[in-house]
């Protein structure tokens, strides 16, 4: 029989969890190549013949979505699996009409046939769109098995934006192994807070080998989502943030939906800056859809070490780079944390931005009068530093995961906000994993 000739659609994550769990090695397909998209400069490489099996002795070209159609057409595709995350059903509606109007079939791919079962438990922490609160969930749930003598290993979504034989399986155990694997502002501000911790961290691209190694060390994998993908590896528990800042979506963005509906425990957070009319949209949205789910309460206060810095000064106010990209947040805890502590105004940065952190702007238009963290290379940390360091402004509130004073250097006064999961009332996390 001939193969069915397949495009896998993907963002440097996703797409190459799906082939090496299905695809790679499996004769009765051949995977033409890759598209990428969401991530700046991703594409124009190829999946390296180490990581993609026998069948692929040259591995596999990693091409534009933007020639999406084009590839379609090259190499006569039957398929076009669809495998990144983040975006809206309407999105995800539009992608299957170019594909079936080009003459392929469009494909996404079920939990059955890309989760993992390990041979310890698993807790996955998932979301329903990117900036919820999840790393902050995964955090406080490792306090509490790490304070009932667990031991916990993270394993995080990939982010191999780089060599990606080298990054094939990645531990992170101290600050060393952060600068010894390359990593960029975004993986930073996922692996340095379990690092800052104590925990040791997985992550990279063949996520079989990763659970082999994580699975010596760990009593329980905790399941560190991102990007509100779905878990790669088959949960004992789901724990599903939802955000009622950004009520509906939760029901109307791919794959969060997913993650929504297959829930055991989802978390209402942020409920202390949200509007309770938000909230009690996204509750009955929970409801609706997986009533059996446990509801759990949740807040994330900010605090920052010098209130001084903000009170009365115009502040430039950067946050995390993809909850405001493909997020598509509005806001974030630099903001929440210059109303808090009395700035008189926060500076729109555009009249200063440099080089790619413009591009990113072009982009993403509706960023408004906040600074994304983008830092996907080190062209883009010399711009981003250069942007900070030539808006016109009193001082500059970092709403970032990680202290971004660490990595740039910054030329006027600075302050961090810091803010953790706390849950409002019962049930507790903690009693979610009493009974597990």
């Amino acid at each position: 029989m001939d193969k069915t000739r397949v495009l896998i659609m993907g963002a440097a994550g996703r797409d190459f969890h799906n082939f090496n769990v299905f695809f790679r090695d499996n004769d009765a397909y051949d995977v033409k190549a890759f598209t990428a998209t969401q991530i700046p400069d991703i594409e124009g490489r190829k999946y390296p013949a180490e990581l993609a099996g026998k069948l692929y002795p040259a591995g596999i070209p990693i091409e534009s979505e933007d020639d999406l159609v084009e590839l379609i057409k090259q190499h006569d595709i039957d398929q076009v699996v669809f495998a990144y995350s983040d975006v809206s059903h309407e999105y995800i509606g539009h992608k299957a009409a170019t594909v079936n109007g080009a003459g392929a079939d469009f494909v996404l791919m079920g939990t059955d046939k890309t989760m993992l079962k390990a041979k310890v438990p698993v807790i996955a922490i998932c979301a329903t769109r990117t900036g919820c609160g999840k790393s902050q969930t995964t955090r406080r749930v490792s306090e509490i098995l790490k304070a009932k003598g667990k031991k916990t290993v993270a394993i995080r979504h990939p982010m191999p934006y780089g060599d990606l034989a080298a990054q094939a399986v990645q531990r992170f155990a101290e600050y060393k192994d952060l600068a010894r694997h390359k990593c960029t502002i975004e993986e930073m501000e996922e692996y340095e807070p379990h690092v800052q911790m104590g925990n040791v961290i997985y992550a990279g691209v063949d996520y079989g080998a990763i659970l082999e190694q994580a699975e010596k060390e760990a009593e329980v994998i905790l399941w560190d989502g991102g990007n509100n993908d779905t878990s790669f590896y088959k949960p004992d528990k789901l724990i599903v943030v939802v955000d009622p800042h950004r009520p509906g979506h939760e029901v109307s963005y791919y794959p969060g939906e997913t993650n929504l509906r297959t829930a055991d425990v989802v978390i209402i957070n942020k409920m202390e800056t949200a509007d309770p009319m938000d909230i009690e949209e996204v509750r009955a949205n929970v409801m609706e859809v997986n009533p059996g789910a446990v509801i759990i309460e949740g807040a994330s206060p900010l605090t920052v070490d010098d209130p001084s810095v903000i009170r009365g000064k115009r502040v430039l106010v950067v946050e995390d780079g993809p909850t405001l990209t493909h997020g598509e947040m509005q806001y974030g805890a630099g903001v929440v944390a210059a109303q808090k502590y009395g700035a008189e105004e926060i500076v729109d940065p555009r009249p200063w931005v440099k080089g790619t952190i413009a591009e990113t702007f072009e982009k993403y238009p509706e960023i408004g009068t906040l600074l994304p963290a983008m830092g996907y290379g080190d062209k883009q940390v010399k711009d981003l530093e250069a942007t900070i360091n030539a808006v016109d402004c009193d001082a500059v509130i970092i709403g970032t995961p990680i202290d971004l004073m660490k990595i740039i250097k910054i030329n006027k006064p600075a302050v961090r906000v810091k803010y953790a999961l706390q849950e409002i009332g019962t049930p507790t996390l903690e009693d979610v994993l009493d009974e597990f």
